[in-house]
């Protein structure tokens, strides 16, 4: 594909990451790349048994484009993805409020001095600490999740407890016109606070706790594959 592609040696360099994979022969550095550089690879595979994957991809960048003039259809893209996996419609309802809860948030923290991931990844740790008593990469390994988005696996009541905590976050940082990380931490964790004593007054109520290790979404699965049965 190289010697007939003379872009995509010039990017090679960028696309892939020679990495040591043990192999039967032994440790070899091997070309390896993410999602995107394997896309970028698949558009120079000459094969017409590749057509069908590049419509595909020209298809969602497509729909990404309509996305970013029209917001909205991204909005009715993601509340039809979860309707065909098999959410029921009350869930749809709460993620999709959170969904935009969180953006408030994050919109917050960009403008009152957060950069990057690494920040948000910071204060979103504050906030569910005080909430749940423990950090998102804690809820994950509870849930024995690696990779997947936590809150497509929480519950009724984990979705409302988050969005509690994020958006008390983000009025606070409007009421006290906060700027910094620190200031943000101290707002982040007493908006956790908030949604971390209603949590437990729920758990006093319903004698059981929140966060456990069931699973939403796999159990999502299991009622559809019961009801195709």
């Amino acid at each position: 594909m190289r010697s007939r592609d003379d872009e995509l040696v010039k990017g090679w360099g960028q696309i892939v990451t020679p990495l040591p994979i043990k192999t039967i022969g032994g440790t070899q550095n091997l070309n390896c790349a993410n999602t995107e550089g394997i896309f970028r690879i698949v558009q120079s595979i000459p094969s017409p048994k590749a057509e069908p994957f590049k419509r595909w991809l020209a298809k969602v960048g497509y729909e990404r484009m309509q996305e970013i003039e029209d917001p909205e259809l991204a909005q009715i893209r993601t509340r039809l993805l979860y309707k065909l996996k098999g959410y029921p419609d009350k869930w749809i309802e709460q993620r999709m409020r959170g969904i935009t809860i969180r953006e408030e948030l994050t919109d917050e923290w960009k403008n009152r001095g957060a950069e990057g991931q690494s920040d948000y990844e910071i204060l979103t740790a504050e906030i569910s600490k005080a909430t749940f008593g423990i950090t998102p990469l804690e809820y994950k390994k509870v849930k024995g999740l690696k990779r997947e988005n936590l809150r497509d696996h929480m519950d009724d009541f984990e979705l409302l407890l988050t969005t509690l905590g994020e958006r008390t976050t983000t009025e606070l940082h409007r009421i006290n016109d906060s700027k910094g990380i620190p200031r943000l931490k101290e707002d982040s964790k007493i908006g956790g606070e908030v949604a971390g004593n209603t949590r437990k007054d729920l758990e006093k109520k319903l004698g059981k706790k929140v966060v456990t290790d069931k699973n939403f979404k796999k159990n999502i699965k299991r009622i559809v594959g019961n009801n195709k049965n």
